[in-house]
């Protein structure tokens, strides 16, 4: 079977789309929540994540709809298949009278990539709490 599974994280966030774009697309601000990189949020650009537990992900910028759809590959490349990734991250964000709906979805997860998921599923909520942090932070 070719199944796979995604992580899903939502949170209604008190800033408004526009605010948390910045947070998602300006390299610095990344590197505050997420991990060091040298992206651009131009469709197409390959890019790099690295992990401070030493990994490197491959990525590629799929869509940019400013203030409203991020997507890129999301690639780990290893020798262990339980860890050879090849996932899709789509953030959405949608304008509500408080701030703004922030969906994240990363999918791509074969069922023998168990522990892989379960990172993941740990890896985003803290970057999200990372995320509100560095937005609390931003004029």
């Amino acid at each position: 079977m070719n199944e796979t599974r995604s992580v899903v994280v939502e949170r209604e966030i008190a800033h408004p789309p526009e605010k948390i774009w910045r947070a998602l697309t300006q390299p610095h601000l990344m590197e505050e929540w997420l991990m060091k990189n040298d992206f651009s949020p131009v469709v197409g650009h390959r890019f790099n994540l690295r992990g401070e537990w030493g990994g490197v992900l491959d990525c590629e910028v799929l869509v940019v709809e400013p203030n409203k759809r991020l997507s890129y590959a999301w690639n780990f490349a290893h020798e262990d298949p339980a860890y050879d990734l090849k996932s899709v991250v789509t953030f959405t964000l949608v304008p509500t009278s408080t701030g703004t709906q922030l969906r994240m979805e990363q999918v791509g997860f074969r069922p023998d990539q168990r522990q892989a998921y379960g990172g993941a599923k740990a890896g985003w909520q803290q970057f999200f709490e990372n995320l509100e942090r560095v937005l609390a932070g931003l004029n």
